[in-house]
């Protein structure tokens, strides 16, 4: 089936600089794809990153490896085939532990699998061994019966197996031989490695204990500063209460200054008025005389008028009395008048008698 991926997120990759050994330098301008890929003919796992056309990422996982959590959103690890060392910074702090999980579980599944090959080379390391403890028996034995010219002539065709056997485990020895120095070339790559590693993680811890001082003391600065923002604002809502105390005060007086105007105005039109009191005071004298002159003349019109009153009074009783005897006039006129009528009635009769 060849390699096959089986974990797949998003992260910022960073690689260790190759000359300080302490700043990240980003490998990758922007987020990329980081994939977890396994090998099933080679059974290993593989962590794989590509930006375009370039392969930022190839780390072959092994059990000696440790992903490490720096913060919230970074971890790294350390790769000494590729001699660096990685770091990712992801979005979120749950997308870095479920990398940081699949990690573990990787490397779990990397250590059973180097395990169990261990194991078969053990297996055939001890088969082989004991092989070879077998041949020198059977050497033995055909010494006993005679020279390998004489067991080949005299034991036929189970001699020709029995060589042919000794053959293939002296093969199986040679080869095992071979892969035991290749393993201790391994082994003491591997410990060159896990060396690095360390250095690389005691570094990596020193740095992570600089970070944290230098994290407590930007955490100090940054009380501090609150602190110091604190109290400006505070001095700032001070100064903004007095500006608008000033404000008002400036209000009140520009107010007060126009009542003053105001008041001036009114003391000046009294002053006036102070300077024509005398004229007035000699008008309101002529004035006083005038009006008791006019008192007293008011006094004999009224004397008049209580006389004319007594006159019409009069008048108007005689003018009643007239009344009355005009009306017995007009009535002793009216009877006239009447009997005059009939004696006119009567004469008209006499004439047209006649």
């Amino acid at each position: 089936m060849g390699e096959q991926p089986i974990f797949t997120t998003r992260a910022h990759v960073f690689q260790i600089d190759p000359t300080t050994k302490k700043n990240w330098v980003p490998a990758s301008k922007q987020a990329v794809t980081v994939s977890y890929f396994y090998d099933s003919t080679r059974n290993s796992y593989r962590i794989i990153s590509v930006d375009g056309s370039k392969v930022i990422i190839n780390s072959t996982i092994t059990p000696n490896m440790t992903f490490t959590k720096t913060s919230q959103k970074f971890g790294q690890w350390a790769d000494s085939r590729a001699n660096t060392v990685f770091g990712l910074g992801f979005a979120s702090e749950q997308q870095l532990t479920k990398f940081a999980e699949k990690f573990l579980e990787v490397k779990e599944a990397a250590k059973l699998a180097r395990d169990k090959s261990q194991e078969k080379m053990e297996t055939s390391s001890n088969h082989s061994q004991e092989s070879g403890r077998e041949t020198p028996s059977s050497t033995q034995a055909s010494s006993v019966n005679g020279t390998d010219d004489e067991k080949i002539s005299h034991g036929g065709p189970e001699t020709e197996q029995l060589q042919s056997e000794n053959d293939r485990l002296k093969t199986a020895v040679e080869q095992s031989n071979t892969n035991a120095k290749k393993w201790e070339t391994e082994l003491q790559t591997l410990k060159e490695s896990n060396a690095r590693l360390v250095d690389a993680l005691q570094e990596s811890n020193t740095n992570v204990e600089t970070w944290k001082k230098q994290l407590a003391t930007c955490k100090e600065e940054s009380d501090l500063l609150r602190i110091k923002i604190a109290e400006l604002e505070a001095e700032c809502n001070d100064a903004n209460q007095e500006k608008e105390r000033n404000a008002q005060l400036t209000l009140r007086v520009q107010e007060l200054e126009a009542e003053l105007q105001d008041k001036e105005q009114e003391l000046e039109n009294l002053r006036k008025q102070a300077e024509i009191i005398p004229q007035l005071m000699t008008e309101c004298e002529s004035i006083t005389g005038k009006l008791q002159a006019a008192e007293a003349a008011n006094k004999e019109l009224t004397g008049k008028m209580d006389t004319l009153h007594s006159d019409v009074e009069e008048s108007h009783q005689k003018q009643g009395h007239m009344k009355g005897e005009l009306k017995k006039f007009m009535d002793v006129l009216e009877g006239k008048i009447d009997e005059l009528h009939e004696v006119r009635q009567g004469l008209s009769k006499l004439g047209l008698d006649n």
